[in-house]
């Protein structure tokens, strides 16, 4: 990050509700000019893209941006400190991988984060109103949807492949039938039904 700019970071995390792996963040910083060229792209809520355009901004956003970065934290931590603190955790060190702090972040939902010392302003679908929290949000996504594919020919009975850890019928059943994989978030294996 360069010149006396100010410079806005966009903060969202993905994976927050799986049963395995850990929690990523994003954190992007988009000119204004950028913004309208990503928008221009295709750049929107990442729950309206499918993975293909997802895949196909990845690169766009990296050079696009004037700075990004990811964070994750590990489904041990998650079931240590609790989901929130850990999420949190992840985007702290999404943010700390700037050069510098960003002057204000924008956080996707109603939650701040609560250790973050600087100016932040939180926004419900945020997705949808700031292009940053919509890029940090798709570099987010595919970088834990990536990961997540790799694992799954490691953990192969949970079809993660395909739920990338979420908790689908099969993925359920299996973890009563076989039992969690050291990386399954025992926390939120407690009320495990097949319902």
């Amino acid at each position: 990050m360069k010149g006396n700019k100010s410079h806005v970071a966009g903060v969202d995390e993905v994976g927050k509700g799986c049963l395995f792996g850990p929690v990523f963040a994003g954190a992007v910083i988009l000119s204004k000019a950028n913004e309208l060229e990503l928008l221009k792209k295709g750049l929107k809520d990442s729950k309206k893209l499918n993975s293909r355009q997802r895949n196909d901004l990845v690169p766009l956003i990296k050079e696009h941006s004037i700075a990004w970065s990811l964070g994750q934290a590990s489904a041990k931590e998650i079931d240590n400190i609790g989901i929130r603190k850990a999420t949190e955790k992840a985007m702290i060190r999404a943010l700390e991988k700037f050069s510098s702090p960003p002057d204000l972040i924008l956080v996707d939902g109603i939650l701040p984060i609560r250790l973050w010392p600087g100016k932040q302003q939180t926004q419900v679908r945020g997705e949808s109103h700031f292009a940053s929290i919509a890029a940090a949000s798709v570099l987010a996504k595919e970088a834990r949807d990536e990961l997540i594919k790799r694992l799954a020919r490691k953990y192969s009975l949970y079809g993660l492949e395909s739920n990338k850890g979420y908790g689908t019928k099969l993925h359920r059943v299996n973890l009563i039938k076989s039992g969690e994989s050291k990386l399954h978030r025992r926390s939120f294996l407690t009320k495990l039904t097949t319902g």
